[in-house]
């Protein structure tokens, strides 16, 4: 097969679908078979992917856009590039399709927050995405999602036929492990002007997320008179400025600190040395800081919803969306009963070795299989 891959969508700084995008084509590139694979990618997204020259994959670049200009292109331009590029299927890996190919298809869909949550998008997301994945959905030989909560969702909301419906999880990239190097360790420390001791959230900044429950939580914490510091990596995303105005509100600008978007290559070392890691999110297409965390030897906590418990299983510690008390309480629970913390870090260990890249790119190399089997 002559597979067309989709990766136009990968953004500068990947965050969770980004990065899905970057380590899916990874695994597919180093996965044995007889197939060609062809990847439609911004000049940055080449980039990011990073695979050697002699590889298994030809790359077709397009014109660098941004994101509005890229959906438009996507629909009206795309599919010609797709007929001159002769694929036999395209795997569109962010949500939607063009409404008009020449070939079989395959959608990734990584949440149903557009239809779940609408407040949690901006105007214009909202006008589009719900829409396009209702026609993408409608015209897709296959759908994968990436956890089974997601796929109950997308069954559900978009009423489709459960046969055409896979999930393919995602993985643990390479790195993300417990780390004894100390010199590697104290040159993140300086280079981030990390404290001692912190409590870690990674992800975007923004109202999905649910940091002000986290901050109130932390604001607790403070009271109790803790010396733990609250440290947020992650690029700020729509309305982060309530964030910081919680912070500054909460006197809190000394304890608290937004780090931006951390490179891929500190993330590990940065889960490594923080003492706990906390992921109070409303919902979870998957949770790949949650897998990350747990990989590094950290003890988790996260909500108690959507595929939050799917991914953790008894690993970590789950707690009730905007319940401040459950929260507060687990906090304390995890930075001071040893007992716990270390059955934590054992358990998300063996937890996070389940999930890898490979195991995802198999499970996708067979809906391409079952897609092309059809008439």
């Amino acid at each position: 097969m002559r597979i067309g891959i989709d990766a136009t969508a990968l953004p500068p700084q990947p965050v969770g679908a980004g990065n899905y995008i970057i380590q899916l084509i990874r695994a597919l590139a180093s996965t044995e078979s007889d197939h060609e694979f062809v990847v439609f990618a911004q000049p940055r997204g080449a980039d990011l992917i990073g695979l050697p020259d002699e590889g298994t994959v030809e790359w077709v670049i397009v014109e660098a856009r941004d994101p509005g200009s890229r959906l438009i292109w996507e629909q009206l331009f795309f599919p010609n590039l797709v007929r001159e590029s002769g694929v036999d299927l395209l795997h569109s890996l962010h949500y939607t399709r063009p409404i008009r190919l020449p070939c079989k298809s395959v959608v990734t869909f990584h949440d149903m927050t557009f239809f779940l949550y609408p407040d949690l998008h901006t105007w214009a997301r909202r006008l589009y995405f719900p829409q396009m994945m209702k026609a993408s959905a409608r015209r897709a030989d296959e759908l994968i999602t990436v956890s089974n909560s997601t796929r109950n969702d997308l069954i559900e909301i978009l009423e489709v036929d459960p046969k055409i419906v896979t999930t393919t999880q995602l993985g643990v990239t390479p790195g993300y492990m417990p780390i004894d190097d100390e010199e590697e360790k104290k040159r993140i420390i300086d280079k981030y002007n990390l404290p001692e001791r912190f409590i870690l959230y990674v992800g975007l900044v923004e109202p999905r997320k649910n940091l002000p429950i986290l901050i109130e939580a932390y604001k607790r914490l403070r009271g109790d008179d803790n010396k733990y510091e609250l440290i947020l990596a992650g690029r700020f995303g729509w309305m982060h400025e309530e964030v910081v105005d919680q912070v500054r509100k909460l006197n809190l600008e000394d304890t608290v600190r937004f780090l931006g978007y951390v490179p891929q290559q500190d993330l590990p070392l940065i889960y490594n040395l923080a003492s706990l890691f906390v992921y109070p999110t409303i919902y979870e297409g998957f949770g790949l800081p949650v897998l990350e965390a747990m990989a590094c030897g950290i003890p988790v906590i996260t909500s108690d919803v959507s595929s939050l418990p799917e991914i953790v299983g008894e690993a970590g510690l789950l707690t009730p969306v905007n319940d401040l008390d459950a929260l507060y309480k687990t906090v304390i629970r995890a930075l001071t009963d040893t007992k716990l913390r270390q059955d934590l870090i054992s358990k998300g260990i063996k937890r996070a070795a389940e999930f890898s890249w490979s195991k995802t790119a198999q499970l996708t190399l067979q809906v391409y299989h079952r897609v092309m089997q059809t008439s």
